[in-house]
């Protein structure tokens, strides 16, 4: 099966939901991530789900940056998580986040997360946590240590996308990957029952497959993936289909790279920016 084109006419004929008249309607989020030493990397993906009409968020983050984490996102509550010695995120932190991970429409899990066992214990977990019709979103270090934890994700197939770079996808697999990146991605969205952004290609568990056609390498920026991670997560609190919240994301996040290739220069512009140009993007695509 080819992969079918995400153009801008393509995404207005599969339009997202309407966001609702509120906060609540709008869809609660919940960010887990952000280690003492890259809290910047769950800020980003709050913000970025914002960007996009997520209406209420919180992000649980370690115990000691929280209230920095509070200050620089005032917009989102905050949920202090037990940390380490080292400041990574505890084995057991969950517990202090479950609640929120119970009522939250979409989590994503991963972003400054740093540490293995912390995140694994993590991963293993939320499936457990989550509601029954909640998304789940793995990304960064969340998705390095899911395939240890393969079987209690189980519960989560059909709700759950994986937004892995070459090296994670290699991890997922439990091989190197080779130079088809839409067969990877079909790979990992079977064996996980969810939707894989990888690359410039989504595929979806039932074998369908799109590919962007849009995107720069100025995207190649740290931070960069998170602001996609969060764009998912904030389109499926709203409503979206889990493949069609990662072809919105892929395809806003690439044209808003791509805009700033030109304001800025094809390198050279942060993934900070990016926050700006994609609800602009949104709004001419009709979303």
């Amino acid at each position: 099966m080819s992969p079918e084109p995400i153009t801008p006419n393509a995404l207005r004929d599969w339009p997202l939901p309407e966001p609702g008249a509120g906060k609540y309607g709008r869809g609660q989020v919940l960010v887990i991530g952000g280690a003492a030493r890259t809290p910047g990397a769950a800020m980003l993906s709050a913000l970025a789900a914002l960007r996009v009409g997520a209406g209420r968020l919180t992000l649980a983050v370690a115990a000691s940056v929280a209230a920095e984490v509070s200050v620089a996102v005032p917009e989102s509550g905050v949920q202090p998580l037990d940390e380490d010695d080292a400041g990574h995120i505890a084995v057991g932190a969950l517990t202090a986040a479950e609640d929120d991970a119970g009522s939250a429409d979409a989590v994503l899990v991963g972003p400054g997360l740093d540490e293995p066992d912390g995140a694994r214990d993590l991963v293993g977990r939320i499936a457990a946590a989550v509601g029954p019709e909640t998304n789940v979103v793995l990304d960064a270090f969340a998705l390095g240590v899911a395939a240890d934890v393969a079987d209690q994700l189980a519960p989560l197939r059909g709700r759950l996308v994986m937004t892995p770079n070459s090296g994670e996808a290699e991890r997922l697999l439990g091989r190197e990957c080779g130079d088809d990146d839409a067969a990877d991605a079909r790979a990992i969205a079977e064996r996980f029952g969810a939707v894989v952004a990888l690359s410039d290609v989504i595929a979806a568990p039932d074998g369908r497959v799109w590919a962007k056609g849009t995107g720069a390498g100025g995207l190649g920026t740290s931070g960069s993936g998170d602001v996609l991670s969060g764009v998912v997560v904030g389109l499926l609190a709203r409503g979206a289909e889990p493949e069609q919240a990662a072809a919105w994301a892929s395809y806003v996040h690439a044209a808003a790279g791509d805009r700033l290739a030109v304001q800025v220069g094809p390198l050279g512009y942060l993934a900070s920016e990016l926050l700006t140009e994609i609800p602009r993007v949104l709004v001419e695509l009709g979303g």
